[in-house]
Protein backbone atom coordinates (compact mmCIF):
# COMPACT_ATOMS: atom_id res chain seq x y z
CA UNK A 1 0.00 0.00 0.00
CA UNK A 2 1.31 3.29 -0.35
CA UNK A 3 2.30 5.80 2.19
CA UNK A 4 -0.41 8.28 1.32
CA UNK A 5 -3.58 5.80 1.20
CA UNK A 6 -2.64 4.16 4.44
CA UNK A 7 -5.05 3.82 6.65
CA UNK A 8 -4.65 5.96 9.93
CA UNK A 9 -6.21 3.35 12.33
CA UNK A 10 -7.94 -0.53 12.05
CA UNK A 11 -11.41 0.61 11.89
CA UNK A 12 -11.03 2.54 9.11
CA UNK A 13 -8.78 -0.20 7.16
CA UNK A 14 -11.33 -2.46 8.48
CA UNK A 15 -14.16 -0.46 6.95
CA UNK A 16 -12.11 0.05 3.49
CA UNK A 17 -11.84 -3.73 3.08
CA UNK A 18 -15.22 -4.98 4.11
CA UNK A 19 -17.48 -1.65 2.62
CA UNK A 20 -15.16 -1.00 -0.48
CA UNK A 21 -14.59 2.30 0.12
CA UNK A 22 -12.79 4.16 -1.64
CA UNK A 23 -9.72 6.22 -0.48
CA UNK A 24 -8.96 8.66 -2.63
CA UNK A 25 -11.72 10.60 -5.12
CA UNK A 26 -9.48 9.87 -8.11
CA UNK A 27 -10.01 6.35 -6.90
CA UNK A 28 -13.75 6.43 -7.65
CA UNK A 29 -14.58 6.29 -11.48
CA UNK A 30 -17.58 8.73 -11.07
CA UNK A 31 -17.92 9.26 -14.86
CA UNK A 32 -18.05 5.84 -15.70
CA UNK A 33 -21.23 5.27 -14.38
CA UNK A 34 -23.92 2.86 -16.60
CA UNK A 35 -25.68 5.17 -18.93
CA UNK A 36 -29.38 4.42 -17.69
CA UNK A 37 -27.83 5.46 -13.69
CA UNK A 38 -26.29 8.72 -15.65
CA UNK A 39 -29.46 9.68 -17.30
CA UNK A 40 -31.88 8.65 -14.46
CA UNK A 41 -29.71 11.09 -12.39
CA UNK A 42 -29.89 13.71 -15.37
CA UNK A 43 -33.71 13.39 -15.23
CA UNK A 44 -34.32 13.75 -11.99
CA UNK A 45 -31.79 16.72 -11.40
CA UNK A 46 -34.07 18.39 -14.59
CA UNK A 47 -37.47 17.10 -12.81
CA UNK A 48 -36.55 18.66 -9.58
CA UNK A 49 -35.41 21.89 -11.38
CA UNK A 50 -38.05 22.68 -13.48
CA UNK A 51 -40.50 21.44 -10.43
CA UNK A 52 -39.00 24.31 -8.53
CA UNK A 53 -39.27 27.05 -11.30
CA UNK A 54 -43.10 25.91 -11.76
CA UNK A 55 -43.32 26.25 -8.24
CA UNK A 56 -41.81 29.80 -7.79
CA UNK A 57 -43.41 31.16 -10.73
CA UNK A 58 -46.95 29.77 -10.56
CA UNK A 59 -47.24 31.40 -6.33
CA UNK A 60 -45.97 34.77 -8.18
Amino acid sequence: MKEENKPFNDVIDHFNKIEGNATNPTNAKLKKLPKPLKYFGYFMIGFFSISMLLIIILNL
